[in-house]
């Protein structure tokens, strides 16, 4: 299943006993037209407040269903903050999380004088200017691959911190500033630690080197802050061809619309 859902409300994609998550949201619904017990597996594990344009999840159940009713039924048991976009069937040797070659996410921040009511906990705010081509110049170190170990999480569990980071991309569209980034793989909170340089290079915090320095160092303690979660987005995963998908672009949509929205 190809799914959205605005994360302000849960805890996290990952089921926890003391919260509400979206994989426990989602889990309720699809037994509800499964009419059996289902275990989830989603593409990328996503943290409190973290949104999804392009989640990807998989389940195996035994349950007759048409394409159609996956994703009605599904989308009729769930809030309004989740949504079922479409479902596949796929071979066995299918895995949302093992099976994908790239993952990309969307970080964006909204920068002007006041804060907005529209965007609320859906962009970041940042009352303070942002140098664009500072930031633009700073991600250039940053692609390529790397050991990224200053800017995962002192928690990542991650076996190895070297990922290879395919495009890292910032553009200006009105008060909104895009980040867009595409890997092979991320590191627990890398893309808010990597937003969080970005962001005090562009306010003058810190000289443009910082990022290549950040790398040289491979120490998280000497990073900088984690940006907020409010701005980013699971955008898309990638899978082989041969298993064809729906058009990745195809869950853009949303987004495209925001974008276009805040650029006036």
């Amino acid at each position: 299943m190809g799914i959205e859902y605005d994360g302000s409300a849960y805890s996290g994609w990952q089921i926890q006993s003391h919260a509400e998550t979206v994989q426990a949201t989602l889990t309720r619904a699809i037994v509800r037209v499964a009419d059996q017990p289902v275990s989830l597996h989603c593409a990328g594990r996503t943290d409190a407040g973290v949104h999804a344009i392009g989640q990807v999840v998989h389940f195996d159940t035994s349950a007759d269903r048409t394409l159609r009713s996956w994703v009605l039924g599904t989308n009729a048991n769930l809030p309004p903050d989740v949504a079922v976009r479409w479902a596949r069937v796929m071979p066995s040797t299918f895995h949302a999380r093992f099976s994908a070659v790239a993952r990309h996410y969307r970080y964006r921040i909204l920068c002007r004088p006041t804060r907005s009511a529209l965007a609320h906990r859906r962009a970041v705010w940042s009352h303070w200017p942002l140098r664009l081509e500072a930031m633009q110049r700073a991600a250039e170190a940053l692609v390529g691959r790397h050991d990224f170990s200053t800017f995962r999480a002192l928690a990542c569990q991650a076996k190895s911190p070297v990922r290879t980071i395919h495009y890292l991309e910032l553009e200006r569209h009105g008060d909104l500033i895009e980040i867009a980034v595409g890997a092979d793989g991320f590191l627990h909170h890398m893309v808010r630690n990597i937003a969080g340089v970005l962001m005090a290079i562009g306010r003058g915090d810190a000289d443009e080197s910082w990022t290549g320095e950040l790398l040289a160092l491979r120490d998280r303690s000497k990073g900088g802050v984690t940006a907020p979660p409010d701005g980013l987005y699971l955008a898309r995963v990638d899978y082989p061809d041969e298993l064809d998908l729906p058009n990745p672009e195809a869950v853009m949509t949303t987004w495209d619309a925001f974008r276009a929205d805040a650029a006036g």
